[in-house]
């Protein structure tokens, strides 16, 4: 049972940083993608930045220059390092990881990231 778990969301003045950790378990196989999506209030769920196997790495417009992703693929654990947070990074931030072959990719459960201007 592949089970992904997020941790260090919180409550950040404007300008502040917060640093999101993803831990996966129960793999025996490597993911072909591993990312961030978040969900604004009231808004649809959307893609912040992945990572694919072939080492290509896809970042949002709203996330370039402002958010880091990261991997450690010994672990098969993401980190999202988020700087200069606006009051629009408020959300549910979300790890996915996908692998081809065994259907609709895996979530975590989400962290709250709130931003106070």
């Amino acid at each position: 049972q592949v089970q992904l778990v997020e941790s260090g969301g919180g409550l950040v003045q404007a300008g502040g940083s917060l640093r999101l950790s993803c831990a996966t378990s129960g793999s025996i196989f490597r993911f072909n993608t591993m990312g961030w999506y978040r969900q604004p209030p009231g808004k649809q769920r959307e893609l912040v930045a992945n990572f694919t196997s072939d080492g290509t790495v896809n970042y949002a417009d709203s996330a370039k220059g402002r958010f880091t992703i990261t991997t450690d693929n010994a672990k098969q654990a993401i980190y999202l390092q988020m700087n200069n947070l606006k009051p629009e990074d408020t959300a549910v931030y979300y790890c996915t990881a996908f692998r081809v072959g065994f259907g609709n990719p895996w979530w975590g459960q989400g962290t709250q990231v709130t931003v106070s201007s």
